[in-house]
């Protein structure tokens, strides 16, 4: 829910990125990103370095 908030997206709309049902924009993928504190590669499994 933190996620989404942060995102400003729905709850729902988190979810179905994790169930891999939708795809992020890429802004969206930005804010995740730094929610985490995580760079983008790591984010979308082109690293395994986070940051």
């Amino acid at each position: 829910m933190q996620v989404a908030i942060c995102c400003d997206i729905t709850e729902k709309a988190y979810q179905n990125y994790e169930l891999m049902t939708r795809e992020p924009r890429l802004e969206i993928l930005i804010k995740i990103a730094d929610f985490y504190n995580v760079s983008l590669d790591y984010l979308v499994g082109r690293s395994d370095r986070r940051v």
